[in-house]
């Protein structure tokens, strides 16, 4: 027992206060206990806390005793008048050792070489803790290391099964695309039947990665590639920066969040051999004039309304997977990413005379979902992608390192022109309702018919996860919504599609207070360095001499003398796209039209049933079986297969429709004989038909 235990009653008995250590502490707004404890300037160690997430209690190192109770844990127990807390006792300190002897048991201990030694909360634990040695035995058996993502890569090996990640695919995400399976010593974290996480609903928006305290869930590297690039002479690098990185940057290097950086970036990426560095905020004042010039014409015309904004790859993704019936209130507009690699491999090619194979374009993003954008194939060109390869904050941190580079002690240098040229709207982005304010500066002007003071459309601005504004634009009012976080943005879409709420224009972001806490940006805790980077955002914004998105002088002379203006035909070939229902099934991803057009197109209509218990008896193989068999035959024009729920013979699965017939306990070999033998009988028809015909002529 500690010496708080002995304290008289009388000692503690003022109102609304409590003795933590031997010293009375006020109770506040505070939620449990470890808040007010770390309120009181002790910084009590825990593994599994994040005050953004549901409290979960699992690692049991913020462990306390209470007078009269015993052990508690500190983040479960809510602070009351009159208690008397030790935090710092002999058998406090040996349980929490032992607790972290145990995580180091089941964790493979590779540090040297870990992605997220730097970061490694566990890592910070052994040091604090002074734990010098394991007495328990290890994980015997190494798993497979889960690389079937395109941004994100999961070690099992690596993982103290704290549950971070759950929760925040869960609560904060709603997407659910990892979970706890089996029981007991066998218990694991994985995404859904032990598939790899790139083969479920995963949108890549990476806040597991992100929360993740060891390395159990790291960004995919794409270093080893840009090295080679960057080291090929044959290869014109053209790198842009996207404007959260500059707000992010420092703090992979000691300096203070919020901070910009971005002329020592530019002159990092010079010495590393970039040829061209550019501002991914140009393309943003782009995509503002785009996506504001589309929202305009709906408004006007009251179609395909709300709009939403287009930017978030993973919320894109979301949209396609959940809500096919809403992707046509998607804004067309590639993201300014994709605008920029599509632009300027074009343009470069023509300014350089090289053809657009030899131009090499790197993105630098805080985003990982970004990854999994630049690969999506209606971002290529002729086989080749628009953006050749995307590194994230933490990796171009990295390289800056492997360069041998002092970063803070680099002299600023500046970006290349026309593109590295941009308004403080274009910089807006970086942060959560930044888009949706840069649009408004552009659309609400034209819509007022007036000059309007940027500082009017503020409203938008904040770090709650839904934000809500009424713009008066002289007699015209525009509704618009922010929302942040994909379960904030699924609730928001729900009650739009039941009618619940109305609005003009919607900006969606997945990452909490948007691209300025990306995945791919230094590890944070707390809220001060998200408010930091917000504040470093909006700095810029202020000290930039244009502000909105129209006044940039580049982007006028760019519509000139290529793009003709906002909407044209080739401002739509180079700058938009168009989405499409996902379905995941399996370990692959199939993209179909829900429209009447397929289905009346084609003479042969499949349905496979990829329910639980049909996916279970192999209805998933059976369905890609048959995509590819069609594919060989060229058939895809004459036959419309998609998955779907559920026919209620789960006893008798894999069920298949064929036309209007039910298949039970169904093989690919089945199948495929009925559609073969049915294509058969369409030629011969047709060849009877075509017969027919030349005999009548």
């Amino acid at each position: 027992m500690s010496e708080t235990n002995s304290i008289p009653s009388a000692v503690i008995s003022e109102k609304n206060t409590l003795i933590i250590d031997g010293r009375m502490v006020t109770i506040g707004s505070e939620r449990n206990l470890l808040e007010l404890i770390r309120s009181a300037g002790i910084n009590m160690p825990t593994f599994c806390y994040h005050s953004d997430l549901s409290v979960y209690g699992a690692c049991r190192l913020c462990i306390v005793e209470l007078q009269g109770r015993g052990i508690v844990t500190s983040c479960t127990t809510a602070p009351e008048p009159g208690m008397v807390v030790s935090v710092n006792t002999a058998e406090l300190r040996r349980i929490r050792r032992i607790t972290v002897e145990l995580l180091l048991a089941s964790h493979d201990v590779n540090c040297p070489t870990c992605a997220k030694s730097s970061s490694c909360r566990l890592l910070d634990l052994v040091a604090r803790l002074g734990v010098s040695t394991v007495r328990y035995r290890s994980r015997a058996a190494k798993q497979p290391i889960d690389t079937s993502s395109l941004s994100l890569v999961r070690d099992p090996n690596k993982c103290v099964l704290c549950g971070d990640c759950v929760r925040v695919c869960q609560e904060m995400q709603g997407i659910g695309a990892l979970d706890f399976a089996y029981r007991g010593s066998k218990v694991q974290v994985l995404p859904a039947f032990g598939q790899g996480i790139g083969e479920v609903e995963c949108v890549n928006c990476g806040q597991c990665s992100a929360i993740c305290p060891t390395g159990a869930l790291t960004v995919k590297s794409d270093i080893d590639r840009v090295w080679q690039a960057l080291h090929d002479p044959s290869k014109v690098v053209a790198v842009q920066i996207a404007p959260a990185v500059r707000v992010g940057i420092g703090e992979a290097f000691g300096l203070a969040a919020g901070e910009t950086h971005i002329g020592q970036i530019a002159a990092a990426l010079r010495q590393m051999g970039a040829s061209y560095i550019y501002d991914t905020a140009f393309a943003a004042d782009l995509t503002v004039l785009e996506e504001g010039t589309e929202f305009l014409k709906r408004f006007r015309l009251g179609e395909r309304l709300p709009q939403f904004t287009s930017c978030c790859p993973a919320w894109v993704k979301l949209a396609e997977q959940r809500y096919p019936d809403m992707l046509e209130n998607l804004s067309s507009c590639r993201s300014p990413q994709q605008m920029f690699g599509s632009l300027i491999k074009q343009e470069l090619a023509k300014e350089t005379g090289r053809s657009s194979d030899d131009i090499f374009i790197l993105s630098i993003m805080p985003c990982t979902a970004k990854k999994f954008e630049a690969a999506r194939p209606e971002f290529s060109t002729g086989g080749r992608p628009d953006v050749d390869a995307v590194i994230t904050t933490q990796e171009l941190a990295r390289m800056i390192r492997e360069a041998c580079l002092d970063f803070t002690s680099l002299e600023p240098d500046s970006l290349d022109m026309p593109f590295g040229f941009k308004s403080g709207a274009g910089i807006l982005f970086g942060a959560s309702g930044g888009v949706a304010e840069a649009v408004l500066r552009f659309a609400g002007e034209i819509t007022a018919k007036r000059w309007l003071n940027p500082a009017e459309f503020h409203r938008v601005r904040g770090l709650e996860d839904t934000r809500e504004a009424c713009i008066d634009l002289g007699g015209v009012n525009l509704s618009v919504a922010v929302v942040n976080g994909l379960a904030a943005a699924q609730r928001l879409v729900d009650d739009v599609r039941a009618g619940r709420k109305r609005y003009d224009l919607i900006e969606a972001m997945a990452c909490p207070g948007g691209c300025i806490c990306g995945a791919g940006q230094p590890s944070m805790e707390g809220n001060a360095v998200r408010v930091a980077r917000q504040q470093g955002i909006y700095r810029l914004d202020t000290m930039l001499q244009m502000h909105k998105s129209q006044e940039n002088p580049y982007l006028q002379q760019l519509y000139k003398n290529v793009l003709q203006e906002p909407g044209s035909h080739i401002a739509h070939e180079l700058l938009h796209t168009h989405y499409r229902p996902r379905r995941r099934t399996g370990a692959h991803e199939i993209d179909f039209d829900t429209g009447e057009e397929q289905s009346e197109g084609a003479a042969v209509h499949i349905e496979v049933c990829v329910g639980t218990n049909c996916h279970i008896k192999g209805s998933h193989d059976l369905l890609h079986n048959l995509i590819d068999h069609i594919d060989k035959n060229s058939a895809g024009h004459l036959v419309d297969v998609s998955p779907t729920f559920c026919y209620e013979a789960c006893d008798r699965g894999p069920t298949v429709k064929f036309n209007d017939e039910i298949l039970e306990k169904c093989t690919f070999e089945e199948i495929a004989g009925r559609l073969d033998r049915e294509l058969e009988q369409l030629a011969s028809r047709e060849a009877t038909e075509v017969g027919k015909i030349r005999d009548e002529s």
